[in-house]
């Protein structure tokens, strides 16, 4: 059967689906650094940890909400839309954005209390630097152009498991590990470990990745064009104007879930995007 799911429903899977992320990425990362003193050994688990809980709640919550995960995702779905596609709303892109912040910080609350810590503490990590902040921009951007470069060619069901790769190779190769989402960042300040961010680092980072995702849509633009006419829908919800494609939500085990093309039973437009983007 198609999804068809109201604005609410939609909301509270994008937040509990983003509180998991969170709950998977400072968890795991509290986990590996009690069993390993070795910072590549517990990144190394932290990573893969983080890509395969991602690739997870993609193909979980992407029938219901498309999974952003992503303020950034949600505004790349939001700009489809002013320019033409299918894509959120205003209202929605709003929405969407509340949920994944509250559900990041609850996410962040959760794994710490799991861990026997204080929930609350704020990190005392400070990531600054202009090498940082680069990072984050090649980090996120490079998210959105594989979202983006994958719907626009026609093939969103390879986005759950390439998003996934993504993140476990940018953790590695960017400067600032790949925070790459706005929402999970502010929720990482919650955690006082490895993986966290001081609140004084957050402007810097939120910023780069906004900065990130418009070069991110120009990069796609640029390569594949503004994704008219492909004939499928991108599991994005960047810029395209061809009709949803129905994705019966029984997802066989062996397949990585495609993000599916929704009709939400509220009325309100479809909402087509894949990721992420770890916080």
């Amino acid at each position: 059967m198609t999804a068809h799911t109201s604005l609410p429903r939609r909301a509270a899977a994008e937040l509990i689906g983003t509180a998991g992320l969170l709950v998977v990425v400072i968890g795991s990362g509290l986990q590996a650094a009690e069993l390993s003193r070795d910072t590549g050994v517990a990144l190394i688990a932290n990573s893969l940890a983080s890509a395969i809980g991602l690739g997870l709640i993609i193909t979980l919550f992407g029938p219901l909400s498309g999974a952003h995960l992503n303020p950034v995702v949600t505004l790349t779905s939001w700009w489809a839309r002013r320019t033409g596609g299918e894509g959120l709303g205003g209202r929605e892109a709003f929405v969407y954005t509340l949920a994944q912040t509250a559900g990041a910080i609850g996410g962040a609350l959760l794994a710490e209390t799991m861990f026997g810590r204080v929930p609350g503490t704020f990190s005392t990590q400070v990531r600054d630097g202009g090498h940082l902040l680069i990072g984050e921009v090649v980090a996120t951007a490079g998210l959105v152009l594989v979202i983006q470069g994958l719907g626009r060619i026609g093939r969103p069901r390879l986005i759950p498991a390439a998003v996934a790769a993504y993140i476990a190779a940018a953790i590695w190769f960017t400067s600032s590990g790949s925070f790459a989402n706005p929402a999970g960042t502010i929720g990482r300040s919650f955690s006082d470990s490895f993986t966290g961010i001081a609140p004084e680092s957050l402007p810097g980072f939120v910023a780069a990745q906004l900065i990130g995702g418009i070069l991110g849509l120009a990069l796609a633009a640029l390569l594949y064009g503004n994704g008219k006419g492909n004939g499928s829908g991108n599991g994005s919800g960047a810029s395209r104007t061809a009709k949803p494609v129905p994705v019966e939500t029984a997802v066989p085990s062996s397949v990585p879930s495609a993000v599916p093309e929704t009709g939400p039973a509220d009325g309100a437009s479809p909402t087509k995007a894949a990721y992420e983007p770890v916080g």
